[in-house]
């Protein structure tokens, strides 16, 4: 068993993000420097609007093609709002168990809605193998 559930004991501290007006070539950098698969799009007040992924990027270069004005646009354009969340005491295996069934790689972790971490399936891999390497030193 984990020494802890609290999800706050294992997200991942101020997650990538990017200002809802940002240009998408500000968040495809941060997409590309940081090897994430997307960023979380928020307000001046880290209030949570969004999140963008390395899809919906895509999905602007190929809309300003099409349209061939060059201006991919800003991500709050082309950013997902409908967005799975958890709080930041959330159970971990409940929220492991509902990313699983839903498919969903990462879940930004709110605070009142502030956005204050993420919890990914590589922090959750993370977090079990090293439980599972304590438990073998302890043996």
């Amino acid at each position: 068993m984990l020494p802890s559930v609290d999800l706050s004991d294992y997200m991942l501290h101020d997650p990538i993000k990017v200002f809802a007006g940002e240009h998408m070539f500000v968040a495809i950098n941060l997409i590309i420097e940081h090897r994430v698969s997307g960023v979380c799009v928020v307000d001046e007040q880290d209030m949570l609007l969004g999140v963008l992924s390395e899809m919906d990027c895509l999905r602007g270069i190929l809309a300003a093609t099409y349209n061939e004005n060059g201006d991919v646009g800003k991500a709050s354009e082309y950013m997902s709002t409908d967005i799975d969340v958890c709080d930041i005491h959330a159970d971990l295996v409940d929220v492991a168990d509902d990313m699983l069934k839903k498919g969903h790689r990462r879940r930004p972790v709110l605070d009142h809605g502030r956005l204050v971490g993420q919890i990914t399936c590589r922090q959750l891999l993370r977090v079990v193998s090293e439980f599972n390497q304590n438990q073998v030193a302890a043996h």
